[in-house]
């Protein structure tokens, strides 16, 4: 399927000057999202953490991460939960102060921010940034499809992935790997939470794409 079919979804009004951002992108808004699950298949696995960053932009064109928005997440009815995932996350589903949300809330919450953050950025519709971004994005395609979400500012299959980006970058494709050559501190013992994931993964794409536009990559 050709991305020239939302080709119309990135227009923008020609009322007036566009904001760098909407420029940068072509009228994507970038947006940093991590989740931890109960496993790798999206259409059967619990989704159990989610984490948006939303990515804003100076005044000199450089991108930082903006605002952080965190939520543990009820499993929905029949989710598969493999033992060794939550092994791997740490994540304690009887915690006292898990203090979970349904999907449909989490996922409500989340495009009430990035609706409103695309307004403010003059941009038309969100794209994800993740580390292998194609796993956050089939859970969250998911999440939305089971609960019949309309609205969702998210384009359905493109993305930015900082694995790759990371590669090209600084030969580094393991998250915590690519921080370090960014030098960016990564705490190993806070990986695998979301919200600290998607943070991490916030901080090194804006400083690929910043340093890109240091060394006359992009101007606006």
């Amino acid at each position: 399927m050709s991305e020239d079919l939302y080709e119309d979804d990135q227009e923008v009004s020609s009322g007036g000057p566009r904001h760098p951002m909407a420029e940068r992108f072509r009228g994507y808004l970038p947006v940093v999202i991590d989740v931890e699950t109960g496993g790798f298949n999206s259409a059967t696995d619990a989704l159990l953490e989610i984490a948006a960053v939303t990515i804003g932009m100076d005044e000199k064109g450089f991108l930082f991460p903006e605002h952080t928005h965190f939520f543990r997440v009820e499993p929905f009815e029949g989710a598969n939960i493999e033992a060794a995932a939550l092994e791997f996350t740490g994540i304690k589903l009887d915690h006292p102060l898990r203090m979970a949300v349904s999907e449909e809330s989490a996922l409500t919450e989340i495009f009430r921010s990035v609706r409103k953050s695309l307004k403010s950025n003059g941009c038309k519709r969100a794209i994800l940034v993740g580390h292998n971004s194609s796993f956050d994005l089939g859970f969250l395609n998911a999440a939305v499809a089971r609960n019949d979400l309309k609205r969702n500012p998210f384009h359905p299959f493109s993305s930015f992935d900082t694995a790759t980006l990371a590669g090209l970058a600084y030969g580094q494709t393991v998250l915590a790997r690519a921080c370090q050559s960014a030098d960016i501190d990564f705490d190993g013992r806070e990986a695998h939470s979301a919200r600290y994931d998607t943070e991490k993964t916030a901080e090194l794409f804006c400083g690929i794409v910043n340093r890109w536009k240091d060394l006359g990559g992009w101007r606006d």
